[in-house]
């Protein structure tokens, strides 16, 4: 088990498996060293899409737990693709889609969910730029999207 799967688990978050596409696209695209996330949704332990709108059905604390459950899915997919989270250098990029109400206005309060679990992981590699964006819909009705870049080492370090 890698140093960031051991902090995890000593945080008490265990990765997903990872989802399989349902459309015409690949979960990751690596050119380089930069790994290219496919945008994560929400999903519950039995790999179920969470629903709901931010500020009507969905309060800001569990949309918080959505991005963290996001987060989780991505470092799910980043370990399928490179087999190692240690080989991580950085989290470099994330934009995160929260979809809400009109009125919405703390879409950062939401996607700090995904932004905590990543520096939780790296520490100060998973400190990285990001735009938060409100949305009228998601797919699935789910309440959060996260797309997500990663440097990454040939080897672990």
């Amino acid at each position: 088990m890698s140093t960031v799967e051991e902090r995890l688990t000593a945080l008490g978050l265990e990765l997903p498996p990872v989802s399989r596409p349902v459309a015409n696209y690949v979960p990751a695209v690596r050119s380089g060293n930069l790994l290219f996330l496919a945008g994560q949704v929400p999903r519950d332990a039995d790999g179920r899409l969470l629903a709901g709108k931010v500020g009507d059905t969905m309060d800001i604390d569990a949309a918080y737990q959505a991005a963290r459950a996001c987060a989780l899915q991505a470092l799910a997919v980043v370990r399928d693709e490179i087999g190692d989270l240690d080989r991580v250098v950085r989290v470099v990029r994330v934009l995160g889609l929260v979809n809400a109400v009109p009125d919405f206005v703390e879409q950062p309060a939401v996607v700090n969910g995904f932004s905590d679990v990543m520096v939780e992981a790296f520490g100060d590699a998973g400190r990285h730029a990001r735009v938060a964006y409100g949305a009228g819909s998601l797919p699935g009705g789910v309440p959060v999207e996260v797309e997500s870049l990663f440097e990454i080492a040939d080897r672990p370090a």
